[in-house]
């Protein structure tokens, strides 16, 4: 018997009456099990196994199988489905979650940064384009990718009031050491953008997400971390495609 606690990050129907899901937890990374019945009226376990739910699971294991035992609700995030835009962004975060989590890895802090990063999105207590960057910036950097935002890799300056910003490298150089001959995806900004990557990347949990910047600066923030998740990760998301066309956010303002 295995004990968890977790959160659904996609579900799939299997025969008539039964459905498989995903389950990110802290200690075991994400566990695929089978939920017997649940797509009768009466399926077990209810609201605990949908998409999104925080539950606690009690799963027997059978061969190479998990079956779900039981489940209790921790909380669902209901307000998630009030908007479009919401439901849509979280399923963006849990394709990628479910693409760089593996099993039997211990996740307590992705744990923490997904639960309060749905948190704010279901309150609508943060905008979806900082909570967006938040998630895509720390995630990176929780799983071993994290950008180097120390200082200038030519001079060394701490605090360049423009910087260039390698995608690829993982590090910047200020105006007066950067040339065109660096080769690379570059992004230029000033340096409020990059004050808020060093909060996302440095910050303690506690603080995470208590920062603000202007829209100018946000929309900089937003092209770069979803340009430098989707690079590192090699790869794109179908999700991600689908909130764009229901947010309004082409993520245009790239390079400059």
């Amino acid at each position: 018997m295995i004990t968890a606690e977790g959160i659904v990050l996609r579900e799939r129907p299997v025969g008539e009456q039964d459905k498989f899901i995903d389950i990110l937890t802290k200690e075991s990374g994400v566990l695929e099990a089978c939920v017997k019945g649940a797509r009768k009226i009466n399926g077990k376990a209810g609201s605990s196994t949908q998409l999104f739910a925080y539950s606690r699971f009690c799963l027997n294991s059978r061969g190479d199988r998990l079956y779900l035992n039981s489940a209790e609700p921790i909380h669902i995030f209901y307000g998630l489905r009030e908007e479009l835009s919401r439901i849509a962004l979280a399923s963006y975060f849990a394709e990628v979650l479910g693409f760089c989590i593996r099993p039997q890895t211990q996740n307590g802090d992705i744990m923490r940064l997904t639960l309060n990063t749905l948190h704010y999105l279901e309150k609508g207590l943060r905008g979806e384009a900082l909570l967006k960057a938040v998630f895509e910036l720390r995630l990176m950097s929780e799983i071993g990718y994290m950008p180097d935002v120390v200082a200038c890799k030519g001079c060394g300056s701490f605090e360049p009031e423009e910087v260039y910003f390698s995608v690829g490298d993982g590090g910047f150089f200020c105006k007066d050491c950067f040339s065109e001959g660096s080769g690379g995806n570059f992004y230029n900004f000033k340096l409020p953008v990059l004050s808020a990557v060093r909060h996302i990347v440095l910050a303690d949990f506690d603080r995470l997400f208590n920062f603000r910047t202007s829209d100018a600066a946000l929309s900089r923030l937003s092209a770069f971390a979803e340009d430098y998740l989707t690079t590192h990760l090699e790869r794109s998301f179908r999700t991600l495609d689908f909130y764009r066309s229901v947010s309004g956010d082409g993520n245009g303002d790239t390079q400059g």
